[in-house]
């Protein structure tokens, strides 16, 4: 369990405003309010036995409070300030996830598609891994390239994610309706819950608690569930519009989304994938359109631990929400940096198919087919799973396949009655030598 700050007291204040006098103490709770420590870090930030920590906590809310902007929903008051680091961190996303100043630069038009299949991929296996699924990525990623159907409930809490993402990708522009989330929730659970009624539902019982699993220990109590519908619908008008009274950041905004969802647990499972599906919505429609192609679920996985403290941390202190926004906005700017490396090196793996494309008669597609096999011996392709790769047609993916068997590169099996499957013929690596001279 997380440790609760302690309450303020009086002595406390009285010391809190000595230690804002110092110079010294001032530049520590700059450094503490820019990495928004917890209780749990800030006790032991003291450095002067004139003051205990609880004085120094004091001193650090005292300041927390200065520009807090507050929102409510139900009978639930929220808070959040905007620190130097977060503002920081929402220019860095202005300029570089909703800008389209050289926006072709970083992702080329060229292979788009591609790049946003993928990235749908591997939203759909982390945020799914995060909550429970067990399986590897490549594993993952093979079920959904290759159409199979799901063997187990982690491969359909994959399948369902995938199915989720490209319904909001196609559907980014839609308003946020209780009808519309109960739908998102039911793409996300379908076949995965020990109740088929509770697909696409909102729960109907207390009967619901979020447990810290290592420990066992209850974390975090929902609202009653007849709070829910009007809780909901106060979350649609906040997705829907802009509040009259005080601008909130898109960024903030689609944050505070994502933890509401989970702070209200509407549903008897699914909460965690729906309110970080909500989150990628709402950005989406607000024109963060490189978010389509961010995994931020697969950096989250990562660091699941300080995910979750961020959400206790929030509780536990008032309910100041930015905790959470501070762990997400860095979420976000790992998540942005990862996809420019990969983008990197998609170019630099383009780059090396000119051995490839050199070969008479073979397409920048076709190169690319080849690449595959070259790099992964026993590769085993279907039509369906070159078509989801490349972003093609079948028939383009099935004649690309069969010219390629024509040159003698690949062979035709026959997996059943029905399916062909193409693998590397036995003479692969010495057309390929023969053909390129340079590998």
């Amino acid at each position: 369990m997380i440790e609760k700050p302690p309450q303020i007291k009086n002595t406390h204040l009285k010391k809190a405003f000595d230690i804002l006098k110092n110079h010294e103490y001032l530049e520590l709770i700059k450094d503490i309010n820019n990495r928004y420590l917890y209780w749990d870090k800030v006790k032991y930030k003291n450095k002067s036995s004139k003051y205990s920590g609880e004085d120094l906590w004091a001193a650090v809310k005292l300041t927390r409070t200065f520009d807090f902007k507050k929102i409510s929903f139900g009978n639930y008051n929220f808070s959040f300030s905007q620190t130097d680091y977060i503002q920081k961190i929402l220019h860095e996303i202005d300029l570089n996830i909703g800008g389209t100043l050289g926006a072709d630069k970083l992702l080329p038009k060229d292979g788009k598609e591609k790049y946003l299949i993928s990235s749908i991929m591997e939203e759909a296996i982390a945020s799914s891994q995060m909550e429970g699924a067990v399986t590897t990525r490549k594993k993952a990623k093979e079920m959904l390239r290759k159409n199979n159907k799901p063997r187990s409930k982690s491969d359909q809490m994959i399948l369902n994610n995938y199915y989720t993402i490209k319904h909001i990708v196609e559907n980014k522009s839609n308003k946020l309706s209780p009808d519309s989330l109960l739908y998102i929730h039911q793409l996300i659970s379908r076949n995965t819950l020990d109740n088929k009624d509770d697909e696409g539902a909102f729960r109907k019982s207390n009967d619901i608690y979020v447990v810290n699993h290592i420990e066992s220990e209850v974390v975090h109590t929902p609202p009653d569930f007849v709070e829910i519908p009007e809780l909901i619908n106060q979350i649609c008008e906040f997705f829907n519009k802009d509040d009259d009274k005080f601008f909130i950041h898109p960024v903030i905004k689609g944050i505070i989304l994502h933890f509401l969802i989970g702070f209200i647990h509407p549903f008897v499972d699914g909460n965690g994938r729906t309110a970080r599906a909500l989150f990628y919505w709402y950005l989406l429609s607000k024109g963060y359109w490189l978010t389509e192609y961010m995994s931020i679920s697969r950096l989250i996985i990562k660091s699941k631990n300080q995910y979750e403290k961020a959400y206790q941390y929030t509780e536990n202190d008032g309910n100041d929400l930015t905790y959470f926004l501070s762990y997400n906005l860095k979420t976000m700017s790992l998540a942005y940096d990862a996809l420019r490396q990969y983008l990197q090196r998609k170019i630099e793996e383009k780059k090396y198919l000119t051995n490839f494309q050199r070969i008479p008669s073979i397409t920048e597609r076709q190169a690319e087919i080849l690449q595959w096999y070259y790099d992964e011996s026993n590769l085993v392709l279907t039509v369906k799973e070159v078509e989801t790769r490349l972003y093609v047609s079948n028939q383009t993916a099935r004649t690309d396949l069969f010219q390629l068997c024509e040159l003698g590169f690949i062979e035709i099996l026959k997996a059943n009655k029905k399916k062909q499957i193409f693998v590397r013929s036995s003479n692969f690596d010495e057309l390929i030598k023969k053909s390129t001279h340079n590998i």
